[in-house]
Formats: C-alpha cells, sequence, structure tokens
C-alpha cells in the first residue's frame, strides 16, 4: 500500500468514531422529535381505560376506533376540515404567485427605496403574530371580515409573503442573468421568460416556501378563534379540539384522535413535495 493509502485510512479510523458519534447523536434527536408523535397516534388507538390509567405504557395490545368514532360523528367536523383545506390551499396559492413576483421584481430590476423594502421583509418576522391579533381583529371588524374565511387568509398572507419573498429572492438572483438576455436574444417575451424559464427553476423555492405556508396556517388556532366569533360554520380544524375539552373532564382519546386526523394532510402535503423540497432546500440553480 502506497503512503498516501496509508495516510487515508489512518484518516478514516480517526474520524470515523465522530462519524458514529454524530449518527447516534442525530439518531437520539429523531426518536425525541418523533415520540411525542408516536404517542399521540398510540393514544388515539387506545381504549379509555388505558389512557386514563395511572401506569401508562407505550404499547397496546387493544386497540380501539372509538376516538375516532367520536370524532368523525361530530357534525361540523366536515364543514371544518373544508374550511381548513379552503384556507390554507388559497393561502399556498397567492402567497406562492404574489411572492414569485415580488421577489423577481426586487432581484431583477432597480428601483427605490428597494434596500428599504427587502429590510421592512425582515423586520415584519421579527413582531410576534400574538402582538398584533388586537389590532388585526380591529381591521377585519372595520372590514367586515369577522366571521368569514377572509379574516383567516388575508392575515396568513400579510405573515407568509415576507418570509416568501426574501427566500425566494436568492433563487431568482442564482439564476444567471446570460440565460434572460440569451432568452431575450431568441426573441421571447418578458412574460415568456417570466413563466416558461423563470418559474420552473425557482420552483422548488417556492414548494419550500409553501410548506412554511401550508403548516403555519393549517395549525393556526390563535386567528381562527379570535376572528370566528359567531359563525362556527366558517371555523377550521383546529377549533374541533374544543368540542373534547371539558369542564369536568378532558377527552384525551378524542383529542389524541381529531390532532392525528389533523396530521394526515401534513403528511400527504410533505409526501407529494418532498423531492422539491429538498432541492429546494438544497439551493438553487447556479451560473
Amino acid at each position: 500500500m502506497s503512503l498516501s493509502g496509508v495516510r487515508a485510512v489512518r484518516a478514516l479510523r480517526i474520524r470515523r468514531p465522530w462519524r458514529l458519534a454524530a449518527e447516534a447523536t442525530a439518531l437520539l434527536v429523531a426518536i425525541a422529535v418523533a415520540f411525542p408523535l408516536y404517542w399521540m397516534v398510540l393514544s388515539a388507538f387506545k381504549p379509555a381505560g388505558e389512557i386514563e390509567s395511572t401506569e401508562p405504557r407505550p404499547w397496546t395490545f387493544s386497540p380501539s376506533l372509538d376516538s375516532f368514532r367520536r370524532v368523525f360523528q361530530q357534525e361540523e367536523f366536515g364543514r371544518y376540515f373544508v374550511n381548513s383545506l379552503i384556507v390554507a390551499g388559497t393561502v399556498v396559492i397567492v402567497s406562492a404567485l404574489v411572492a414569485f413576483l415580488a421577489a423577481t421584481a426586487v432581484t431583477r430590476f432597480r428601483f427605490r427605496f428597494r434596500t428599504t423594502l427587502l429590510i421592512m421583509f425582515l423586520v415584519a418576522q421579527m413582531v410576534p403574530v400574538e402582538a398584533l391579533t388586537i389590532p388585526l381583529f380591529f381591521l377585519m371588524r372595520d372590514f367586515g371580515q369577522l366571521n368569514t374565511l377572509g379574516s383567516l387568509i388575508l392575515p396568513h398572507l400579510a405573515f407568509s409573503l415576507p418570509f416568501a419573498i426574501w427566500m425566494l429572492r436568492g433563487f431568482v438572483k442564482a439564476v444567471p442573468e446570460a440565460l434572460e438576455e440569451a432568452a431575450y436574444l431568441d426573441g421571447a417575451s418578458r412574460a415568456r421568460f417570466l413563466w416558461q424559464i423563470l418559474f420552473p427553476l425557482v420552483f422548488p423555492g417556492l414548494v419550500a416556501t409553501s410548506v412554511f405556508s401550508f403548516i403555519s396556517t393549517w395549525n393556526d388556532f390563535l386567528f381562527a378563534k379570535s376572528f370566528i366569533i359567531s359563525d362556527t360554520s366558517q371555523s377550521t380544524l383546529p377549533m374541533a379540539l374544543l368540542v373534547f375539552f371539558k369542564p369536568d373532564e378532558n377527552d384525551w382519546g378524542g383529542i389524541m384522535a381529531a390532532s392525528t386526523v389533523m396530521t394526515i394532510p401534513v403528511l400527504v402535503f410533505f409526501v407529494l413535495v418532498q423531492r422539491r423540497l429538498v432541492s429546494g432546500l438544497g439551493g438553487a440553480v447556479k451560473d
């Protein structure tokens, strides 16, 4: 074996313990993150006696669907589910399109206050949502949007757009300007370049930002509780959990079953976009 080969083997032996330690740490972190989800699903299938037992066990030998039956027997559960899909779907689609156009504008064009606008996008992310709930309530009241799905869509659009625009700006900037010039020389219009060339190239970034928008909108409870006051037909799925919180005793089986049902669309969304999501988080096109 050559000298370089010996050095490579020694380096591998030295790095191997550190690599094993890193992999073990990553595995422990993954278990710690996944355990609450496992316990949620397990509790959803446990019978009432095991859930209320003073000696909880991380398994069950008598799984039951009673908790899921109580969830689906709610009269408004289906309506809440559809409302959540409408709100989350609208926010994802509209925020993706607007963020794409805005990111292209602040990246490709030079105009006054462009830097100030980008800084405002960052500042908007620093303001806690709770601090803006009361002002947004009065704003929705003045616009006549209380007790409507619009009162949920508009605030989530406002909170999703700054992050999406800032993130997509990097993807648009990574697309070579020479590609744009070549498209113009070939006779492509600005609109054709925008939608047929630039949009597919930054689509992984759109998927990454859409995941953020979908999760934050789908799991929202604060706005749904604050802006939907009297018309419960406009409520979203997180509000269905309140049915299982009772003054005398909480129905933990129903709470866990409803939470499991709420998690399924998020998992489906991840499965559909996972390939694009990985490439989106990895970076954009490079020259």
